[in-house]
């Protein structure tokens, strides 16, 4: 058993049990394919959930034990607010599957490459939008732009 490798496990598995958290409320403030796919990734998380806690108890750790409640960035109000937090989820879930990735049990890592797809996918499913090229990576900050040129009047012309 590596202790690094069920740390990393077991934050995953915290990121998993905030995960099915919101999306409880999400499928409760959501109808019809909206509400669907909620549930389908409801689903999806308690399944890795499950997984992450029989990983952890197998390499003789203590899974982590879901909070009461979770603090959400927003409310969801509406759909377009739902599907902001879903995606926000996943991104999420991705971010703390990317530390599992450096674990050094190689069966682990392949695990964590399998559950950030599969993260990343659910988040392209509830917004079709380019994905960033390192799902799960913090964003760059911009590159500085370039000084601008003195015009033609400046340079005398």
């Amino acid at each position: 058993m590596n202790p690094d490798d069920v740390e990393k496990l077991r934050k995953a598995l915290a990121a998993e049990h905030a995960a099915l958290f919101a999306y409880g409320l999400l499928g409760a403030r959501t109808s019809g394919p909206l509400r669907a796919r909620m549930s389908a990734a409801f689903d999806a998380h308690r399944d890795c959930r499950d997984q992450l806690r029989t990983l952890i108890t197998a390499r003789g750790g203590r899974p982590a034990e879901p909070e009461a409640s979770y603090a959400l960035p927003f409310f969801p109000s509406g759909p377009e607010l739902a599907v902001k937090l879903a995606v926000h989820l996943e991104t999420g879930v991705t971010a703390a599957y990317l530390e599992l990735a450096a674990a050094q049990d190689v069966s682990l890592r392949r695990y964590a490459a399998q559950a950030m797809q599969e993260a990343t996918a659910r988040s392209y499913a509830f917004r079709p939008a380019q994905p960033p090229a390192f799902p799960g990576m913090p964003a760059a900050a911009p590159p500085p732009s370039p000084p601008a040129s003195p015009s033609a009047s400046q340079r005398g012309g």
